[in-house]
């Protein structure tokens, strides 16, 4: 009796304890819901406005962010949490101090993803080299930036590392330079073989005329060869082609060419000489 007693005066303070519960639990998940549509709806509008995947993704991270903390403090409220939310924002001196010394390296690296977000050192789709790791930039995260290597590989870099290293960013302006090197042969008609590849290397597809035209000149004078570089410009932006498939189809156009135009392109070449006139043991 004194169970059943107990119960009945209890149940009135347990069924409007659920009913809290459940009110607090339904206005969380609609500040979720509300977090992710707002944060996709942002998303789109800021893609739109400033043209920037990099930058747009961000805020419209740390707004999202914002929403759902600004939904727990509500949450705190219905459930009658007041006086700990009260407490918490009264203790956030101390509360800053111990968690900005525990949490540091997550601090840095968020306040660094903002410096990144604005300072716009790459855009999503760009070919970066971080810290001797280099990919294609795929988003920039509260914490990280995510690329994918050339192989296929996601890799994670820290915001904080980026800041503090340096870093290369390939494709920011739409052109990249490539050059290789050809050895003629000494005695040959060098202004003929040059003539020749500046022809040649303007017909190949994906390579840069006009301002970015491709430059050849002689760099050094080898011990079997005279060296002559061959540089030529590629659009990043334009994706048709790959960088690589261009610069092979440049290197076998050139050699083709010279090769048919009769210029010999030897090897290295090792001179042997008779010492004292003794003769040489080819066995």
């Amino acid at each position: 009796m004194k169970e059943l007693e107990f119960f009945a005066t209890d149940w009135p303070t347990l069924k409007n304890g659920l009913l809290v519960a459940g009110v607090a639990l339904g206005v969380f998940l609609l500040v979720v819901f509300f977090a992710r549509k707002s944060k996709t709806f942002l998303r789109v509008r800021l893609i739109k406005r400033m043209d920037d995947d990099l930058l747009a993704n961000f805020l419209a991270g740390i707004f999202s962010s914002l929403v759902i903390l600004a939904g727990l403090l509500v949450v705190f409220r219905i459930i009658g949490l007041t006086g700990v939310v009260s407490g918490l924002l009264a203790g956030a001196g101390i509360s800053a101090f111990i968690i900005g010394f525990a949490l540091k390296d997550i601090g840095e690296n968020f306040l660094a993803g903002i410096i990144l977000a604005f300072k716009r050192p790459f855009r999503v789709g760009d070919i970066v080299n971080i810290n001797g790791m280099s990919g294609q930039v795929l988003t920039l995260n509260l914490r990280d930036t995510q690329i994918k290597t050339g192989d296929g590989k996601d890799v994670f870099i820290p915001n904080g590392v980026i800041l503090k290293n340096p870093l290369i960013n390939f494709t920011i302006d739409g052109f990249l330079r490539y050059d290789f090197t050809i050895g003629l042969d000494y005695g040959s008609d060098y202004q003929a073989a040059i003539d020749l590849i500046k022809k040649e290397i303007q017909i190949v597809p994906g390579v840069l005329n006009g301002n970015k035209a491709p430059e050849v000149w002689v760099v050094d004078l080898g011990e079997s060869t005279l060296n002559i570089q061959v540089t030529f410009w590629v659009n990043t932006f334009e994706r048709t082609i790959s960088d690589a498939v261009v610069k092979s189809s440049a290197i076998l156009q050139v050699l083709t060419a010279l090769e048919k135009a009769g210029f010999n392109m030897p090897a290295r070449i090792i001179e042997l000489k008779n010492h004292q006139d003794k003769s040489l043991k080819t066995s």
